[in-house]
This record gives C-alpha cells, structure tokens and sequence, in this order.
C-alpha cells in the first residue's frame, strides 16, 4: 500500500530511542541465529517453536517434544520476534523505525516495552480466539507494529510524512490521512480476505490495543492528539 520513508516530528522527552532500537536489533538478530535468514528447515522449526498456535496454546493440541522449547503462554510474545523472510522482516522493522520512536518518546523508555509487549500479545490473541482449533503459526511482529502505529495516531495525527505510495511515488502528508488510510485497508482485508497469509485480524488487535493503551500510559503532561501543536 504505502512505504513509510521519513516523519517530521523530533523527540522532546528522550535523546535516544534506545528500546525502539533494541527492539529492532533483536528481531533482527533473531532472523539471522535462529531462523538462519530465511533458511527453510530453520524458518519452520522455529515457527512451530516460537510461534503462536492456537489449539496449543489452548491445550488443545501439544506440539511434538523435539519442537517444544518454552511454556506455551510464552508465544503470545515470542512469536512476535520470528519472521517469515527478509520483505516480512524489512516491512515491520521499517515501520518501527520511523514511528517507534516518538512512541517510546511520549511513554518513557521501560512503559515502552511494556506497552509493545502488551500489544503483541493482545495481536497474537485476536488471532487465536478467533481459531482456538487452528494448526498454524503465527509469526511476526504486525500486531505489536500496528500497536505502535494505532499509538502514534493518537499522538501525532498532524505530523507530516514522507511515504512512497505504490512502492514509487513520493509523498508528503498528514498522518491521519496515511495512517488512517492504511487503518481502513486493515480491516478491509480483514473481512474480504479469503485464505490469505496475513493474519488481518492481528493487526487490528494490536492496533486497537495501541490505542488504547497510549491515552493511559504516556507520560504526564504528553497531549493526545497534537494539541501541544497549537
């Protein structure tokens, strides 16, 4: 749909985005250790390891002894840090990097972390409850990103972003003309889309969850809404 680029919008309350950054370096790390960048025995054994499985983490199903490696109420958030490929990865980090940190900047570094934890897990149990028998594994960090961004709508709807629309062309606008058109397309799929890869509904738990999470959880004096804009 759109590929965010660059935001206009400066940190005031941290001089470094240190956990948005750790975030991202971790994701990335994971990606190149455990998945082995892409490689494909890796990149399913780690799926099934880490990833979200919704008849396993509701007891419903266990998963073989040679895969299980963690407590299953675990995966609400580890499968938030494994991905499916370099463009799956490439996508989430982008879109982390250009909105996580103005994000961490209105919450404070430690209610940051927890807020995108949060995110993740409400992400992954929108998709399981909506399958309890479901087999498949979700990965990914889509539920804990659109929190971030739901959060960043809230925060900076005026803001101006540079963003290349269809992959090519170039353009600067408001951020709830870009982000609330990408909110659409989100809940769009989510009931048109038959079969699909993407976990939409994923989306739209983290999203709504990120919402609501920043209006209680930003720092004292932070405004919602660009009001401190004038």
């Amino acid at each position: 749909m759109f590929i965010p680029l660059y935001d206009q919008n400066r940190l005031r309350h941290v001089p470094r985005p240190y956990v948005n950054l750790a975030i991202i370096a971790a994701n990335v790390l994971i990606f190149v250790v455990f998945e082995k960048a892409g490689e494909s025995h890796a990149l399913a054994a780690s799926s099934y390891s880490y990833g979200l499985i919704p008849s396993v983490l509701f007891d419903i199903r266990d998963l073989a002894p040679d895969l299980k490696v963690l407590p299953d109420w675990m995966s609400v958030v580890t499968y938030a840090f494994f991905h499916g490929g370099y463009m799956h990865l490439i996508g989430n980090m982008l879109f982390l990097w250009v909105f996580g940190d103005n994000v961490e900047d209105a919450l404070g570094h430690l209610r940051y972390l927890i807020f995108y934890l949060l995110c993740s897990a409400a992400g992954g149990m929108a998709y399981a409850v909506l399958d309890v028998q479901s087999q498949v594994p979700l990965i990914g960090a889509s539920g804990a990103v659109s929190g971030v961004v739901g959060a960043y709508l809230m925060l900076h709807p005026r803001v101006k972003i540079w963003v290349l629309v269809l992959g090519r062309v170039p353009l600067r606008l408001s951020a709830k003309w870009i982000l609330g058109a990408w909110i659409v397309y989100q809940f769009f799929n989510a009931v048109t889309a038959v079969n699909s890869d993407v976990a939409w509904v994923t989306h739209i738990g983290g999203l709504a969850s990120g919402a609501v999470l920043v209006a209680f959880m930003r720092r004292k004096g932070v405004m919602l809404f660009d009001r401190n804009l004038g």
